[in-house]
């Protein structure tokens, strides 16, 4: 497989007629994965989400750049790997991670093209010479619950935005739900507040929805258990909320003239945090929603794509709407050179063949979770690298604490039935490869890196993983084998098979 630039395809005219209007709206979820009914969870009450996805193209095989906040949306803004940009962890000051200063972000190449840019929500990314909107309305001023979980008050902000300038804009709402809301009075996932019935305030325009713990859905990869089905009922209560949320914003669109001139895309950061998916880069933390809705391609609304697409993927998206040209610019003397695609084309027409495989790569979570994965994943198979294979999988403080996880820790030091497909033991212990056939072993329980019958496939994709890693200047490349010096892996001869 050759790893392909960024490329706009010559004479794809978007816009036909001169003259007209082109903006975008960019809504992310935030550790919001699949529980819309458009992706047919018939469990949680998604309108919205709903009607939306009928003037909309629903990609089926959508995936994150990386499961985890502050590089995912680093990934989202420039287009660029975390390792390549340099945010290789959350955005807290006590973390300290941030891009490097010299990335291009989104906001800033628009910029240059007279492209008015705002920021409502959730930002959690640095530095803010990098991350720069000429509008913004987040957790660096405001309280993250007022812009990014008050349904009202993010309408309010939509408004003001679309209503304070004329010309081009790119809007990014960025909400904080269903996120957890850690050792907060509010609730599991601050599902009481302004909920009018808790004493902790109301939302004027939120009517919150309840779900009794018979109702809700428990995905495969998690433990059925009564506090796995409270956890999900409480995320379900601010799942609605965002739906909620998102209906509001389209009626701004529409009210202020702007709903037949606006790109708009939704997707999430990455996926829910519960075991098995955020942080993780197996399906259920890896696989993300999206929705992409062009107001002057209609013959696709309401259909589903099979290609498989990245959240790399929303920069030439984005500035190939606008017809701007990605920005010619060094990181640490080497040219950048983006492997994202724009997904205008699928607005049109299925592909026959290309976007079969897409790639992702995770360092750290919190700064003392450091277990580095890169990994692809095509049409069948997944192939992950556990970089630091020997240590146990770190834990995610908001999933550590929160109800299911700790009921599978006291479940298993007591000796009970867990309800879950796998043992603690199996989950914090990870081969070096891990390889899976995704079509017929979806829950990605049998590692296929030593079968003989896949040693074939296995060589395959480890060469076009290597590759990508070469492309996007990953420094991770020679790791954990070798050292990278001068452009070259200097073998360490540190495998157990060769001391």
């Amino acid at each position: 497989m050759v790893i392909h630039p960024i490329f706009f395809i010559i004479g794809f005219c978007l816009i036909c007629s001169e003259g007209r209007q082109r903006n975008v709206l960019l809504i992310i979820g935030d550790d919001a994965g699949f529980e819309s009914q458009v992706y047919n969870n018939t469990a949680c009450k998604t309108p919205n989400f709903n009607k939306l996805a009928e003037r909309s193209l629903i990609i089926k095989h959508a995936y994150t750049s990386v499961s985890s906040c502050s590089p995912s949306r680093s990934a989202i803004l420039t287009g660029l790997p975390q390792h390549q940009n340099g945010q290789y962890g959350l955005h807290h000051s006590y973390h300290h991670f941030q891009s490097f200063d010299n990335v291009k972000s989104l906001p800033v190449m628009l910029k240059s093209s007279g492209i008015r840019t705002g920021i409502i929500g959730k930002k959690h990314i640095g530095p803010d010479t990098v991350y720069k909107f000429d509008h913004e309305w987040t957790e660096e001023e405001y309280s993250l619950l007022q812009v990014g979980r008050n349904i009202t008050n993010i309408k309010n902000l939509v408004h003001k935005f679309l209503t304070m300038d004329t010309g081009p804009f790119f809007l990014y709402v960025a909400f904080n739900d269903p996120h957890r809301c850690t050792g907060s009075k509010y609730g599991q996932f601050c599902e009481k507040f302004g909920d009018a019935k808790s004493g902790f305030g109301s939302i004027e325009d939120w009517k919150p929805t309840y779900y009794a713990l018979e109702d809700v859905a428990v995905p495969p990869y998690l433990p059925d258990t009564p506090e796995t089905r409270k956890d999900i009922s409480a995320q379900y209560t601010t799942y609605s909320r965002l739906d909620q949320g998102i209906g509001l914003i389209m009626k701004q669109l529409e009210l202020t003239g702007h709903l037949n001139d606006t790109l708009v895309i939704y997707s999430a950061d990455n996926g829910i945090p519960f075991p098995n998916a955020k942080t993780n880069l197996y399906e259920p933390g890896m696989g993300e929603p999206m929705l992409i809705s062009s107001p002057y391609h209609t013959e696709r609304w309401g259909e589903v794509s099979g290609s498989l697409t990245s959240t790399t993927d929303l920069v030439p998206t984005i500035l190939d709407w606008f017809n701007v040209d990605f920005p010619k610019y060094k990181i640490f003397s080497k040219e950048v050179k983006p492997t994202g695609l724009s997904m205008l084309p699928l607005l049109t027409t299925e592909p026959s063949s290309g976007w079969n495989s897409v790639f992702s790569s995770h360092d750290l979570h919190e700064v003392t979770m450091y277990y580095p994965m890169r990994v692809i994943r095509n049409q069948q198979y997944r192939l992950i690298h556990n970089l630091n294979h020997g240590a146990p999988y770190p834990i995610a403080l908001d999933i550590m604490v929160s109800p299911t996880f700790n009921d599978t820790l006291q479940r298993t030091a007591e000796k009970k039935p867990t309800n879950w497909y796998k043992t603690l033991q199996q989950y914090y212990y990870r081969d070096e490869w891990e390889l899976f056939d995704v079509n017929n072993d979806p829950l990605e329980v049998k590692n296929l890196a030593k079968d003989a019958d896949h040693q074939d496939v296995l060589k395959n994709l480890k060469e076009n993983l290597a590759n990508w890693q070469e492309a996007t200047d990953d420094p991770w490349r020679c790791v954990p084998g070798g050292v990278l010096y001068q452009n070259k892996c200097l073998p360490l001869y540190n495998s157990r098979n060769e001391l």
